[in-house]
This record gives C-alpha cells, structure tokens and sequence, in this order.
C-alpha cells in the first residue's frame, strides 16, 4: 500500500484520528462499569437516544423504566433520581461518543470519497473497518441486555469480555490500517526471531487482556486483596470446584484472579527478556524509539494491577476512590501496551529470502 502520498497521510491520520476515540470510548467504558452505570438506560435508541432527558418529566419516565430491572429492585432500591441521574450520564456519555466516532467516521469518508482521496488498496480495509464498528455496536447492546433480565445485577462478565475484546481488536486494525498508510517502507526492520516472539506476547496479552475484563466483570480483586500472595497462599484452595471443569476458567472468581496474576508474571518476564533482544538490534530510527515501549508499560502495567489489588478493599458503592483510579490506569496502560506491541510487530518483519 502507498504511504508516501498525500492522501495517504490525510487518511492515516483520520483513523489515527479513530484510534485516539477508541481509547477515550474504551476507557469511558471502564468508568461506566466502576460506576455502576452500565444498566442505567434500558433502550437501544440509536437516533433519539443521543439526547438526554430534558425536562424532569422525562426524567421520571427514564426512572420508571430502570425501577423496573432487577438492578434496581435487587441492588440499587434505595436509589433517588438524583442517584439514577448520576449513573445515566456516564452510561448515556458512552454512547454518545460512540456515536460521536461513528459521525468522524462517515463524515470523514463521504469527505474523502468526494475529494477522491481513497485508493483502491484502502476500500477493503474501511468495509472491514465498518463491519467491525457495527458488530461491536451490536455486541454493547448484547452485554446490556444481559442484566436487564432475570436475577442479574450487572451485566454477564462472559460478554462483558467479548464486548472488550472485540473493541481492542478494532482499535488494532485502525491502528494497523494507519500505520500501512503513514510508516514509509524504510522504516521497517527484518528480523524472524524477534517477530516471533512479539506474536507469543501479543497472543498471551490478548489472553491477559480477557481475563482482566472476566476479572472486573466478576469484581474478582476484591477475592483476594493481598500481595504478593494469595490469601496467604501461592496456589489458593478451590480452584477447581465448579463443574464442569471448563466452568471455573471463565466462573471461578479465585480461579480468574490466580490466572490473571500469573499471566502478569510471565508476561513480565517475557517482555523484559524480548526488550533486551530488541536493544541488540540496530535497527531504524522509527524502530529505536518505539522499541522502549513495551517494557516500559509493561513494568507501570504490573504495578497498576498491584495497586488495583490492594486498594480494592477501600471499595464504597457509588464512590470513585483509589482502586477506581488504579482500574482505570491499568486498562488505559494496558491498552497502551497492546498498541505498543502492534507497532513493533508492524515495524519487524521476517528475514527477507534470499
């Protein structure tokens, strides 16, 4: 794909544009869940939901309706409108800049169709990019759903995870996107063995990044508030106690909690080892400065996650406290640190045949 061309720029740093959204949207969705808010609107209303209400009597309408899930009966029943007001913002505020990126997002290509800016290496890539915002779109309203039924309180951690998971894959596609649009061909650095063992990380990271989401869908650091043990143990008890087996890998709240920390280790490790690997090579100027990334948020990522853990026992509903600033950092950094990973994997590539 051509990236020494000015349409090329201007596109690239309109989805770069994209990636910056994604993150903000990613990380509102972090205080939607901290707060509590995400079940606060019932409705799925893509255009006449972008307004909230006006007037105090919609006001009590939207009450009404959020007095009738089992959040509300089950959890929240002493709520006034004053308290609803407070989660419907944040939950309202996340859909609203959803909105908002799909708005950048058309308007951005009926703009550069008009100026005749797209080539035809790029059509492929926006369906597919299209596609993506939609399904996830669809896949938000799936994970809502899924507390306003029944006995739920929140909304289930499985999609929950899904919903996350498929927001980080599309903010690395627009982020890979640009960067074939903006990273000239010179800038690329050819070495198998690094390549390699950045695809091991990014598998483990993904891996990592679901369960952290099973972990907040779950509220699984307050199981174990301590460190570095685990209630006072390497291996906790009761790992395995649900059946069937495969259950507790995605249930188990203790089972969750170890296996998110032992991830974190090795990941650790890992990237600590690959970062050395990385400052044997000589390499580009592009590929010397990006190369410090990983390890950096790697490091700050573990220590998040520590702080996460033993804040979690100054827990108050309703009250934005220190766990909620270590949670927000830690998914904020590990976002980061994904990204960071995708552009070393894009800026190493495999030994040129000879």
């Amino acid at each position: 794909m051509q990236t020494n061309n000015r349409s090329a720029r201007l596109v690239a740093s309109w989805l770069l544009l994209g990636v910056v959204m994604t993150v903000i949207q990613v990380a509102l969705g972090g205080i939607t869940r901290l707060t509590g808010s995400g079940l606060s609107i019932t409705e799925w209303d893509v255009i006449t939901g972008s307004l909230p209400p006006l007037n105090e009597q919609q006001w009590i309408t939207e009450f009404d309706k959020y007095r009738a899930t089992p959040q509300f009966q089950l959890l929240n029943f002493d709520f006034t409108i004053s308290d609803f007001k407070f989660i419907f913002f944040w939950e309202w505020f996340h859909r609203l800049w959803a909105r908002l990126i799909g708005l950048v997002f058309a308007t951005g290509f009926i703009w550069f169709l008009v100026r005749k800016h797209f080539k035809a290496a790029m059509i492929r890539p926006l369906l597919v990019l299209f596609l993506l915002g939609a399904l996830q779109g669809a896949i938000g309203w799936i994970m809502v759903a899924s507390g306003l039924t029944g006995d739920a309180v929140y909304v289930k951690p499985t999609r929950l995870a899904l919903h996350f998971i498929f927001a980080l894959g599309l903010l690395c596609y627009t982020f890979w996107f640009a960067l074939q649009l903006k990273t000239p061909s010179q800038a690329l650095v050819y070495h198998s063995r690094i390549r390699k063992w950045n695809i091991i990380l990014l598998v483990l990271l993904v891996i990592q990044l679901i369960y952290g989401a099973l972990m907040a869908g779950h509220k699984a650091a307050t199981v174990a508030p301590t460190w570095p043990s685990i209630n006072g143990q390497t291996i906790p008890d009761r790992l395995f106690i649900d059946t069937p087996v495969w259950l507790n890998f995605i249930d188990n709240k203790i089972l969750i909690h170890f296996i998110h920390r032992g991830l974190a280790y090795l990941i650790l490790l890992m990237t600590i080892g690959w970062s050395i690997q990385l400052y044997r090579v000589q390499g580009t100027a592009l590929f010397r400065q990006v190369r410090r990334l990983p390890g950096i948020l790697v490091i700050l990522q573990v220590l998040l996650g520590i702080f996460s853990v033993l804040t979690s026992t100054g827990i108050i509903p309703g009250h934005w406290g220190w766990f909620e600033w270590m949670a927000q950092l830690h998914q904020l950094v590990g976002m980061c640190l994904l990204l960071s990973l995708i552009w070393t994997l894009y800026l190493v590539r495999a030994d040129k045949k000879s």
